[in-house]
């Protein structure tokens, strides 16, 4: 894209304001995160800008882009899914978007490792059923699975993260344990 229409644009929707963060999407930019989310999210104003195909003239870029922001190592034809995906993950962390904050700050990812599992009626669907301890009442004990079912999902699908998550010494202690438990499983193959 030439660059006099998309700087028009630019002038014309920040027009007043001292200051307001632009935001490229491209597969150039760093890799989205809730982090970078979350501080997004505080931002009064924000400009979101979309290339389409090959993008826009550099010199866009160097005169009025903040940050370029990626969702991954893809390409797609334009930014406008990008976007999309950019708004949605900050508008979530917007007071009064979601009922409550904890809509957003214990899903998975949010809180550094993934969510725990999820169930729905029936009880038991085609012999396949929801976990005893979800029927049990106690809470604490209810706490305590979902936290391990979380802690071993993300070991065995996104280790990674646990590398950042912010865990806690019962949390670790799981965690050593299961690894010997993956071990033994593996050893015994």
């Amino acid at each position: 894209m030439t660059p006099q229409p998309v700087i028009d644009c630019h002038r014309s929707v920040t027009e007043g304001e001292e200051y307001v963060h632009t935001v490229y999407m491209s597969p150039q930019g760093k890799v989205l995160t809730q982090e970078k989310a979350k501080e997004l999210a505080k931002l009064d104003r924000l400009v979101i800008l979309c290339g389409h195909y090959e993008g826009f003239d550099e010199r866009i870029i160097e005169s009025i882009v903040d940050e370029e922001i990626s969702i991954g190592d893809y390409v797609l034809t334009g930014g406008e899914m990008p976007a999309a995906v950019l708004v949605d993950c900050i508008s979530r962390m917007i007071p009064g978007v979601l009922p409550e904050a904890e809509c957003y700050e214990n899903e998975s990812i949010a809180s550094g490792i993934l969510e725990y599992p999820q169930y729905t009626r029936p009880r038991d669907f085609e012999g396949m059923e929801v976990p005893e301890i979800l029927f049990s009442g106690h809470h604490a004990n209810i706490e305590k699975w979902r936290r391990e079912k979380a802690l071993e999902k993300t070991l065995r699908v996104r280790p990674e993260l646990l590398e950042s998550a912010p865990l806690t010494k019962k949390d670790i202690q799981f965690l050593e344990k299961l690894k010997k438990e993956i071990t033994s499983e593996g050893e015994g193959e």
